[in-house]
């Protein structure tokens, strides 16, 4: 099959280096016509003025620290059943671009709160929940750092990565379960988006472009982290890299 056949080094790193120019240039575009609607096209909010356009930078960001989160999860799960060494190379990968997207998601959170809520910082149930999120994506790069051994520091990380999961669902139902200053879910609804179309559009570009972003971060990595760790390896002699 083709996933099998790409989870060999030998046959990602080129398919990678395919893939790569075509994922940034969309990446590119979408998020320059991410970043015109957001600023200028999308109308101003009846109640948060001018401030509503940082949530085009915020929620994604917001998104995308869960998504790759939830990503590295799932490698996770695969490398330990299935001792996929590349998974191991994909999470190292990811975790400096999901702590990245999260301490995005934090400082644009705390602009937007300032002048909605009348403070930088509030020990909100979100707030605190994405902050712990942080804290799991430098804990596990900090793990991988302390450990000399790549297959013991890619078990660790796995089983700390794995327990961390549980935060992703508190993030997410935190303002259902407690009472938050954060409104309630208006996008991923049962019964459809509830913010208007002019926002929505420009707010899933957006999401959209960060995703690409994500995708185009994390080849470069994997194909840097490939040329390092099979440097002796003759099929990457051949191909000259």
């Amino acid at each position: 099959m083709i996933f099998q056949k790409l989870a060999a080094p030998k046959y990602f790193y080129p398919f990678a280096g395919k893939l790569l120019p075509w994922v940034t240039g969309l990446c590119i575009i979408t998020l320059l016509a991410g970043l015109y609607q957001g600023l200028f096209v999308a109308p101003p909010d009846y109640q948060q003025g001018e401030t509503v356009r940082i949530m085009f930078v915020h929620v994604p960001a917001a998104w995308m620290s869960m998504f790759v989160y939830a990503m590295m999860a799932g490698a996770c799960a695969i490398g330990l059943v299935w001792k996929i060494r590349l998974t191991d190379t994909f999470v190292t990968a990811c975790a400096p671009i999901g702590a990245s997207f999260t301490l995005i998601a934090l400082i644009t959170g705390s602009l937007w709160g300032k002048p909605m809520w009348g403070t930088w910082w509030e020990w909100d149930a979100r707030l605190t929940s994405e902050l712990i999120l942080l804290f799991l994506y430098l804990g596990f790069m900090a793990l991988q750092s302390a450990i000399d051994d790549p297959r013991r520091a890619a078990r660790a990380g796995a089983i700390l990565i794995l327990v961390g999961v549980i935060n992703l669902p508190v993030i997410h139902y935190s303002v259902e379960w407690w009472n938050t200053l954060h409104q309630p879910a208006s996008v991923a609804r049962v019964d459809g988006p509830t913010i208007h179309s002019s926002i929505l559009i420009p707010l899933l570009v957006m999401a959209t472009a960060f995703k690409l972003l994500f995708i185009s971060v994390v080849l470069v990595r994997m194909r840097t982290a490939i040329l390092e760790n099979e440097s002796d390896s003759r099929w990457l002699q051949e191909q000259g890299a």
